[in-house]
C-alpha cells in the first residue's frame, strides 16, 4: 500500500447538526463525563486506601477504573469541546494517536473484564485453591498481561491507520478517530485491510465474549449446590460484573464484528462502551456491594 498523505487534518461530523440538539448533548455529556470521572476515582481511592486492596477482586476493580477514566478521557474531552464549535477538526497526527490510545485501553478494559470473571470463576468453582491460584504475584502477571495483549490488539490497528493514503477527502462521520470511519475516506481499495482489521478486532472481541459467557455459565451451574445465602451473594458479585460486561460488549461486537463498513447506528453504540458503560461501573459495583459501601463510607466520611 503506498503511503501518500496530502491532508493535515480530519473534519468530525459529530452526532447532529442541529445546534439544539448539540447544547443538550454538550450539557448531557458533560454532566455523564464528570459523573465518570468522580465515581471512578471515589472507587479507585476507597480501594487503594483500605484492606480491601489486597483482594483480587477488588484489586482488578481498582485497575478497571483507572482504566475508564483513562479510555473514556481519550475520546470524551474532545468529544465534549466539539459540541460548541461549528467546525470539528483533529490534526492527523492526533487522529492516529486517537486511534491507537482507543484500541489499545479498550482492549486492556475487554482483557481486566475477562481477568476479573477468571477470578470469580476460581472463587466460586475452586475455593479451596483460590488463594494459591490468586495469590498477589498472579495477579500482577494478570495485569500485566492484560497490558501486553493491549499492545499486540492495538499496534497492528495503528499500523493499518497509518499506512492509509490520504489524497482528499477527510470528512469522517464520526465523533472520533475510528479505524472503519478512516477506511471509507481513504485513496485506496481497502477489502484486504477490513478483512484484517475484522480478524483482529472482531474474533478478539467474539472469542473474549464467549470464555466470559463460558465462565459464568460454568458458574452459574457451580452454584446449584451452593447454599441459599451462598448463592445469593455469589449471584450479587457475579450479577454486577455480568452487567458492566453486556454494556461494554453488546455494543463492540456490533461496531467490529462484521464486514467493515460503516453505519449511522455506529455513533450511537460507540457511545455505550465510550461513556455510558464507564459511568455505570461505579454504580453497579457499589449499589449491590455491602464491602464497598462501608469501606467508602470509612475513607470518605
Amino acid at each position: 500500500m503506498e503511503n501518500q498523505r496530502n491532508v493535515s487534518e480530519f473534519i468530525l461530523l459529530g452526532l447532529s447538526y442541529d445546534h439544539n440538539i448539540q447544547i443538550f448533548c454538550f450539557v448531557l455529556f458533560l454532566v455523564c463525563y464528570l459523573s465518570l470521572l468522580l465515581g471512578n476515582f471515589v472507587i479507585l481511592v476507597s480501594i487503594r486506601c483500605s484492606p480491601l486492596f489486597h483482594q483480587p477482586m477488588y484489586y482488578f476493580l481498582s485497575h478497571l477504573s483507572f482504566m475508564d477514566i483513562c479510555f473514556t478521557s481519550c475520546v470524551t474531552p474532545k468529544f465534549i469541546g466539539d459540541l460548541l464549535v461549528v467546525r470539528k477538526t483533529i490534526s492527523y497526527e492526533n487522529c492516529m494517536l486517537q486511534v491507537f490510545a482507543v484500541h489499545f485501553l479498550g482492549m486492556i478494559e475487554v482483557l481486566i473484564l475477562t481477568v476479573m470473571a477468571f477470578d470469580r470463576y476460581v472463587a466460586i468453582c475452586r475455593p479451596l485453591h483460590y488463594m494459591v491460584v490468586m495469590n498477589r504475584t498472579k495477579c500482577h502477571l494478570l495485569m500485566l498481561a492484560a497490558w501486553a495483549g493491549g499492545a499486540a490488539h492495538s499496534f497492528p490497528q495503528f499500523s493499518i491507520a497509518i499506512l492509509l493514503p490520504f489524497c482528499g477527502p477527510n470528512k469522517i462521520d464520526h465523533y472520533f478517530c475510528d479505524i472503519f470511519p478512516l477506511l471509507k475516506v481513504a485513496c485506496t481499495d481497502t477489502y484486504i485491510t477490513g478483512v484484517l482489521i475484522l480478524a483482529n478486532s472482531g474474533i478478539v472481541t467474539l472469542v473474549t465474549f464467549v470464555v466470559l459467557f463460558v465462565s459464568y455459565v460454568k458458574i452459574l451451574l457451580t452454584l446449584r449446590t451452593h447454599s441459599a445465602e451462598g448463592r445469593r451473594k455469589a449471584l450479587t458479585t457475579c450479577g454486577s460484573h455480568v452487567t458492566v460486561i453486556v454494556l461494554f460488549f453488546g455494543p463492540a461486537i456490533f461496531s467490529y464484528l462484521r464486514p467493515p463498513t460503516t453505519f449511522p447506528e455506529d455513533k450511537i453504540f460507540s457511545l455505550f462502551y465510550t461513556i455510558i458503560a464507564p459511568m455505570f461501573n461505579p454504580l453497579i459495583y457499589t449499589l449491590r456491594n455491602a464491602e464497598m459501601k462501608s469501606v467508602m463510607r470509612k475513607v470518605w466520611c
